[in-house]
């Protein structure tokens, strides 16, 4: 499929975190604590380990009671990248490969990129729900980002 194809469809969002890497990944790995800060994703159970089965529920803004699906996870280098890949139905129909991307800044903070790249024969009929699910990413990192600065400011990983 290429990346022009109607059955193509990608959102990110990036936000700057004054926090190390390291940091904000202990953040994104406390994934029992997701719904203490968690806005979009605020259940998050399974190991995040290449290959592990997860139970993940989102809801993103705007309404609706969210959903819940079980992606594999597909790549862990900790500190820097997380993906899983969610499907729905069988392969091709509907498919998402989810990604949090971990840069770290010359000031000793990081850029984070939460993306998503989704393909399948569904996507054209998913255009609302991928609208609101890209709200869903600036406000998953605007919590992330208040949460990994708390813990730095308090010299805490805790």
């Amino acid at each position: 499929m290429d990346e022009e194809s109607p059955v193509h469809h990608e959102i990110s969002a990036t936000t700057t975190i004054d926090a190390p890497p390291a940091q904000v990944w202990q953040v994104l790995d406390e994934t029992a604590a997701y719904g203490d800060w968690n806005p979009f994703i605020p259940e998050l159970n399974g190991e995040l380990v290449v290959g592990s089965r997860l139970r993940v529920r989102i809801v993103p803004p705007g309404g609706g009671g969210g959903m819940t699906f079980r992606p594999t996870v597909t790549a862990v280098d900790r500190e820097r990248h997380l993906a899983w890949l969610g499907r729905l139905g069988l392969p091709g129909l509907f498919d998402g490969t989810h990604s949090f991307t971990l840069a770290p800044r010359p000031d000793g903070g990081t850029d984070l990129t939460q993306r998503e790249v989704f393909r399948g024969l569904l996507v054209p009929l998913f255009g609302s729900m991928l609208r609101r699910t890209e709200a869903g990413f600036v406000a998953m990192n605007d919590a992330l980002r208040a949460r990994a600065e708390e813990r730095n400011r308090a010299g805490t990983g805790q």
